[in-house]
């Protein structure tokens, strides 16, 4: 049975983690008869946002902590995840990943990637095993792998950035998939298009397809 990391970045779409992303593709994993685990960095979360209104709140939260409401507290620090236990990993989308696992929505190209995440994602290519990146998720890939092929959509400012870090953009619709065969790459840009939660479904199931295509 094929087993996945799936790397968590908070919960919520304006801080963390995208609730939908994520629980749609462990939907999917478990559909196509696979395992998974869930990881997330143990860091304090760059702010914390009221999901009504959209301001920001006077408290702290930890990534780690509130990962573990999506994973209904069946969580690991990323930092005990070791590569050789999965055949991939998935990084859902959500602000978290621009605000908490890199710096990508302060600094934009010029970001930075934390080292767990960017040491994970260097081990995962330098074993050959397939990534999984959603919504904006691919940013960090860009950042971290050179060379890539992979899709954000069709938000120009973000390509104009993917394509200043050296990544190379395909424009894409809903439910569709960027597959970069030679360095097992695997990017949808689900949320990052005006779409509807079944689009969310479908993206995550034809990740988990193509993620069992590319394993070996």
């Amino acid at each position: 049975m094929k087993k996945f990391a799936v790397i968590l970045s908070g919960c919520g779409v304006f801080d963390g983690s995208e609730i939908h992303e994520t629980t749609l593709t462990l939907l999917a994993i478990v559909k196509h008869n696979c395992e998974y685990e869930i990881f997330a960095p143990d860091i304090e979360q760059h702010h914390v946002i009221n999901h009504i209104t959209g301001e920001v709140m006077n408290e702290k939260r930890n990534v780690l902590i509130e990962s573990a409401r999506i994973a209904r507290g069946k969580i690991k620090n990323i930092s005990k995840l070791n590569v050789d236990d999965f055949d991939a990993i998935i990084f859902p989308g959500g602000f978290g990943v621009s605000k908490n696992l890199s710096t990508y929505a302060f600094d934009g190209h010029k970001m930075k990637v934390i080292p767990e995440v960017e040491n994970l994602i260097k081990k995962m290519v330098e074993i050959k095993k397939p990534i999984a990146a959603m919504c904006i998720s691919p940013v960090l890939l860009a950042k971290v792998i050179k060379d890539v092929a992979l899709t954000i959509g069709q938000d120009d400012d973000t390509i104009v950035d993917l394509q200043k870090m050296g990544a190379g953009h395909i424009k894409t619709n809903s439910a569709e998939v960027v597959i970069d065969r030679s360095k097992k790459i695997v990017s949808t840009p689900c949320y990052m298009l005006d779409v509807d939660i079944n689009q969310i479904a479908l993206s995550a199931d034809k990740v988990i397809k193509t993620l069992l295509d590319l394993i070996e």
